[in-house]
């Protein structure tokens, strides 16, 4: 593909990303940039919802994981949807009830400032990573086939796109984001959907034959309930995405930030289920695409390297494919990554400025604004130099490495959470980051050795469900004996 065409593709896109962010924050004020004034319609939040979810590794990483995990995801999206609904009707009125602007403002009030600081940074831990590894994907392929060609280096590469990022985000935050993320969800529907419009085309297949063709597939496989070690197992499948979505949606400051952008909790709630259902289609279609470019790639004769985040690109940006093709996927990645890691820097700086910091009861709303501004920057260099980390260490599968890290870092929240909703008990909250440290490692140690002590189990994203379990149980061992 040429080079031309991706740096137009790109420069079009983010002109017009800029545009609408400074359009829609550029009267942001400190309510505007954190929780963006409450404001917001449903219907445009459950669509900055569905762009939020999907970043670039699901744009990315689906398609390509057909190949060895056929359709197996899609019972994790299951689980997504069913978590949508736990988080709709269990967590969105109680945050409502209590007005946060930071979710983990619940815990300071459940058991005092030790698990309040605790959920604070295991956010932060946990965003920061996943963050990273999400913009890392897209500083991967744009490196691949625009930076190497040059000879330019990788850090320059991540330099740049962690810089865009910052400039959009930098004044208008969530109240920027609710519409930025508007745009990102409408040109990744379109790209998804004309990209299987074209390669179809390609290949001579009518709608009616490309339904026949996944259908006969072998990778289209669904559901898988015959073994139980098997990662792509149903109940562990379905269980992680349930888990999952509550964890790493639910609980996280970056997602819920939108949710609380609603008027009222009833269009929350709304927003929530709409999204949940439009994010399974997406999915499954993504899936279906996946299926349709190894054809292509099969009956083209296209050599396909290692690593299955690698089969979108190389397929979309080959001689063989229509120029739109390759178009298409530019304007997806993009949109799709930039979005997500927007929400992400801002939910960091929401998160360190009012929970870690303490920003809305140390400062007055001037000063609260110049740090906000400062650590905005603070957290888009973290950002840069964990990207540059993740390029040394060179991982090949983006999604599996996102939900191994949610794994470790949201089950402690998850716990936290849990505890505090179906339990009235107080506990002794000096001792509860010990608990939330130790469960992860316990959960390293349990990962390692379950083969040889579960008789060949191996644990995958459900992982995340025993280590919130194991916190469960730690607090439950700090109960305060009641007074007489």
């Amino acid at each position: 593909m040429n080079v031309a065409v991706i740096i137009a593709t790109i420069v079009i896109y983010i002109a017009v990303l800029f545009t609408v962010a400074y359009i829609s924050g550029r009267r942001a004020d400190n309510e505007g940039f954190f929780v963006g004034n409450r404001s917001s319609s449903w219907w445009m939040v459950m669509l900055a919802m569905v762009g939020a979810a999907m970043s670039g590794v699901t744009f990315v990483s689906v398609p390509g994981m057909v190949a060895a995990s056929g359709f197996s995801y899609f019972q994790m999206a299951l689980g997504f949807m069913t978590g949508y609904m736990v988080i709709a009707f269990l967590l969105i009125p109680l945050f409502y009830k209590m007005q946060l602007v930071s979710i983990y403002g619940y815990l300071e009030e459940r058991f005092g400032v030790g698990a309040y600081k605790t959920g604070a940074w295991f956010f932060f831990i946990s965003k920061l990573l996943g963050a990273s590894v999400r913009l890392f994907l897209i500083c991967a392929v744009l490196q691949l086939l625009l930076f190497e060609p040059y000879g330019l280096p990788f850090w320059l590469n991540a330099a740049i796109t962690v810089l865009l990022v910052l400039l959009y985000t930098f004044q208008g935050g969530v109240k920027s984001l609710i519409w930025t993320d508007t745009l990102k969800t409408v040109c990744l529907i379109l790209s998804i959907a004309l990209s299987i419009w074209f390669v179809s085309q390609r290949l001579d297949l009518s709608f009616a034959e490309i339904v026949s063709t996944v259908k006969s597939d072998d990778r289209s496989r669904v559901f898988f309930f015959d073994d139980i070690n098997d990662r792509r197992y149903f109940f562990k499948q379905f269980l992680a995405g349930l888990f999952s979505v509550i964890a790493m949606t639910g609980l996280d400051q970056d997602m819920m930030q939108r949710s609380l952008a609603c008027k009222n909790y009833r269009d929350s709630q709304k927003n929530l289920v709409v999204s949940a259902v439009l994010q399974t289609i997406i999915i499954f279609v993504l899936l279906v695409l996946g299926v349709i470019l190894y054809t292509f790639a099969e009956r083209m004769g296209i050599t396909l390297p290692a690593g299955s985040d690698n089969m979108f690109p190389t397929v979309a940006t080959s001689s063989t494919m229509p120029l739109v093709v390759g178009v298409l996927f530019i304007l997806g990645l993009v949109s799709s990554t930039y979005s997500a890691a927007g929400s992400a820097l801002t939910a960091l700086t929401t998160s360190f400025t009012i929970d870690i910091l303490g920003g809305a009861k140390r400062f007055d709303d001037k000063r609260l604004t110049i740090v906000r501004k400062r650590v905005h920057i603070c957290m888009a260099v973290a950002m840069f130099a964990t990207i540059c980390a993740l390029f040394r260490l060179n991982s090949t599968n983006v999604i599996d490495a996102v939900y191994t890290l949610a794994s470790y870092t949201y089950g402690p929240i998850l716990g936290l959470f849990a505890f505090g909703i179906f339990t009235k008990w107080r506990v002794r909250g000096s001792y509860v980051g010990i608990v939330a440290i130790v469960a992860p490692i316990l959960c390293f140690v349990l990962q390692q050795n379950s083969e040889r002590w579960f008789n060949g189990y191996k644990f995958s994203y459900e992982l995340l469900i025993v280590n919130a379990l194991i916190t469960f149980i730690g607090l439950v061992l700090l109960i305060k004996p009641k007074k007489r």
